[in-house]
């Protein structure tokens, strides 16, 4: 085939074909002119500052109940979530021991009672010399000085032999020192007495402690104890919770600190009661502030008399306080987060200037605006994903606008 034939053909198709086609109109970009806007203004309000926080709850007390006494627990009478009064029993520790103990140790003091002349534990020796073993040696005592003093009158009438002078003498003497050495044995004795009591007191505690009891009224959080277990001392028998009140702990910025008093009434919601609000009042304050943080801790005490709130739960904290400020506030919706700045949209004849703008509290349906606007600024609501500086707006009621992004607080 004949190349430059076919290029010809080619080149008169295209001409033919463009001949042919008819022109297109194109349609000129129509301008929509301003974007509708709602718009409110910029306003001043006296505002009570109130803080917000969110914590745990914490059990008012907590104790780990551990076994005072070595020994076979033989009896468990509560368990998990089981409501105890005080003083009630939780557990029994086998005392058959601690009763053999108790037994001789009352032995040993009731011998040592009648060396001393007493009947029971509560008597006191008032005079030593009045205590049998002194009477008794106060007696040899006088007996020998009797002999001794009539062979020194035989001697001295030379009647008597000057050898059983001596011998009396002798006895004398002997019977004088046992007597000074029987008052100070009675006085051993005596401290002797008030140790066995004192051992005696310990071996009935440690027979007291084999029946565990509930210090406070509370919950049983964990039991760690079954029958037949044998339990040496310290070792922790059942976890015992009081949750009426309860404490809730919460961080607060340290900015805050002049703004929170013991005594304030404080707003408390959980999500698990979503449809209630309960109330404590702040007891606690932190005389620190956490150096990581930049917060400090405060503990609101609430009324817990149903159990409803557990602790180790979550809770946000809602406290009034008698702070009253004048604020600048804008409609909630006025606010539009972009980019990592929160944007206002001021409307200066009918054109948008956007301003990064600093939030503060939440007021309802208002927000507080710390820095970027000043009281009477008109500014837009909406539609902001729309806006932006230069856009020219016309204030109106307008399409409905869309929410707009909840802003960074």
């Amino acid at each position: 085939m004949d190349f430059s034939k076919a290029t010809s053909a080619l080149a008169l198709s295209c001409l033919l074909l463009a001949s042919c086609k008819k022109e297109m109109p194109v349609k000129a970009k129509q301008d929509s002119g301003p974007v509708p806007v709602r718009a409110a203004n910029v306003k001043s309000k006296r505002i009570q500052r109130v803080v917000e926080s969110v914590g745990t709850f914490f059990p008012y007390e907590e104790a780990i109940i551990s076994a005072e006494v070595d020994g076979k627990v033989d009896e468990v009478k509560i368990d998990l979530g089981d409501m105890v009064a005080p003083g009630q029993i939780l557990a029994h520790i086998s005392d058959e021991e601690q009763r053999y103990l108790l037994a001789q140790q009352e032995a040993q003091l009731r011998q040592s009672l009648e060396r001393l002349g007493l009947k029971n534990e509560k008597d006191r020796v008032q005079d030593v010399t009045q205590t049998p073993e002194v009477r008794r040696a106060a007696a040899d005592m006088q007996e020998a000085e009797q002999r001794y003093r009539r062979a020194r009158s035989l001697a001295d009438q030379g009647i008597g032999a000057q050898a059983d002078l001596d011998q009396f003498q002798a006895r004398f003497n002997s019977a004088k020192a046992a007597y000074d050495a029987t008052i100070n044995q009675a006085r051993n004795l005596i401290q002797e007495v008030e140790r066995y009591k004192a051992v005696l007191d310990l071996q009935r505690k440690k027979l007291r402690d084999t029946t565990v009891r509930a210090p406070f009224a509370g919950l049983v959080k964990e039991r760690m104890v079954t029958v037949g277990q044998f339990a040496r001392a310290n070792t922790p028998l059942l976890t015992l919770v009081k949750t009426d009140p309860i404490r809730l702990r919460v961080e607060i910025p340290e900015k805050m600190g002049p703004w929170i008093k013991p005594g304030q009434v404080a707003e408390i919601l959980v999500e698990a009661y979503a449809d209630r609000k309960f109330s404590g009042k702040i007891w606690r304050v932190s005389p620190t502030v956490d150096a990581t943080k930049r917060t400090f801790v405060v503990e609101a005490l609430v009324p817990n008399p149903n159990n409803q709130l557990k602790p180790g739960s979550y809770a946000k904290a809602r406290v009034p306080t008698d702070r009253v400020d004048t604020v600048m506030t804008v409609p909630y919706r006025a606010v539009n987060y972009v980019l990592g700045s929160n944007k206002a949209y001021v409307i200066n004849n009918g054109v948008i200037d956007a301003r990064d703008v600093k939030l503060g509290d939440r007021i309802e349906e208002d927000i507080e605006i710390s820095e970027g606007l000043a009281e009477g600024d008109v500014v837009a609501m909406g539609p902001l994903a729309r806006l932006d500086t230069g856009t020219r707006v016309r204030i109106g009621e307008g399409k409905k606008a869309a929410p707009a992004p909840k802003p960074a607080e």
